[in-house]
């Protein structure tokens, strides 16, 4: 819509789709980077999974701790963001069963685990 001073006016609305849109593993992870995301035991891997719609966060942190391993260190059901920490190789199998979950049993978009 163009205003009367020729300024456009934009209105974007966010609409979620059923994603699981990364599945991401921080090998090694420094103390300090624990310390900067509110961490309080350091373990070998940081696993990171973001979904929208973002309540389905709840979903994805039941299902990494039942499925190996790992402690939650965060959930965020406003952001659709999870925190999960263990051994590289619980982490991992963590995330796997996830996308497996995500994909198979609620028919969302997945992404491919990446590490770094």
């Amino acid at each position: 819509m163009t205003h009367a001073t020729g300024l456009e006016r934009i209105i974007q609305e966010y609409v979620p789709g059923k994603q699981l849109s990364l599945a991401h593993i921080v090998a090694s992870p420094t103390r300090d980077l624990y310390e900067k995301l509110g961490l309080s035991d350091c373990h070998d891997a940081i696993g990171i999974i973001t979904v929208t719609p973002s309540e389905s966060a709840i979903i994805a942190g039941d299902q990494a701790l039942k499925s190996g391993a790992v402690d939650v260190g965060f959930v965020d059901r406003f952001s659709g963001s999870v925190f999960i920490t263990g051994k590289v190789s619980d982490v991992y199998a963590s995330l796997e069963s996830v996308i497996y979950f995500f994909e198979n049993r609620l028919h969302f978009s997945i992404t491919n685990i990446t590490k770094s």
